[in-house]
C-alpha cells in the first residue's frame, strides 16, 4: 500500500444502528467516541476500478446493515454517491464475540484485579482487535484501502454499532 494523500480520508460518517433498537446511554456514548476517534485520525481511499481513477476524498461514509450484511455507501461532496458495497458479517462474528467477552472481562477486572492481570487481559483484547482489523482490511481489499489504525477504528465502530444480543444468531 502506498502512502496516503491528505485527501485520502473520511471527512464525514453516518451510522445506522445495526440492531434497529435505541441504544443504552453507555452504548450511545461508546458509539459517539468511536465516531469521533475515527474522524479525528484516519487514512481511507477508494481503489480505482476499471482503469478509472477513484475520485479524491475526503469521503463521506454511511454504514448500515441490510440482510445481515454491513453496507458501505461512500460519497464525495463533488460526485455524490460514488460506490456502495456489502460485506458479510459472518467472518467477523467469532472475533466480535471473543472481543466482546474480553472487553467484558477487562471492565470487570479493572474493578477488582491487580494491574498485572488487567494488563494481561488488555493484551488479549488488543490481539483480537489487531486480528479483526487485519480481517477487515482483507475484506475491503479491492474496494477501499485503509491503514491499520483506521481499520482498527472501523472495527471498533462496527462493534459499537452491533447489538451484542444478536451475536449468537
Amino acid at each position: 500500500m502506498s502512502s496516503f494523500a491528505p485527501t485520502d480520508r473520511l471527512g464525514a460518517l453516518d451510522i445506522e444502528a445495526l440492531s434497529g433498537a435505541a441504544p443504552s446511554p453507555e452504548v450511545a456514548q461508546e458509539r459517539k467516541v468511536a465516531v469521533f476517534d475515527l474522524l479525528e485520525d484516519n487514512s481511507f481511499r477508494l481503489v480505482p476500478r476499471d482503469d478509472r481513477p477513484a475520485p479524491p476524498g475526503p469521503y463521506h461514509l454511511k454504514l448500515a446493515e441490510a440482510d445481515r450484511k454491513l453496507v458501505f455507501e461512500i460519497s464525495t461532496e463533488a460526485d455524490g454517491l460514488v460506490t456502495s458495497f456489502h460485506l458479510s458479517m459472518t467472518p467477523f462474528r467469532r472475533l466480535m464475540s471473543e472481543y466482546f467477552a474480553v472487553c467484558d472481562s477487562y471492565y470487570d477486572a479493572i474493578k477488582t484485579l491487580p494491574a498485572s492481570q488487567i494488563e494481561a487481559i488488555d493484551m488479549g483484547r488488543r490481539g483480537l482487535h489487531n486480528d479483526a482489523s487485519e480481517l477487515l482490511q482483507e475484506r475491503l481489499d479491492g474496494k477501499v484501502e485503509t491503514d491499520k489504525d483506521t481499520a482498527r477504528r472501523l472495527f471498533t465502530l462496527i462493534c459499537a454499532l452491533r447489538d451484542r444480543s444478536l451475536e449468537g444468531g
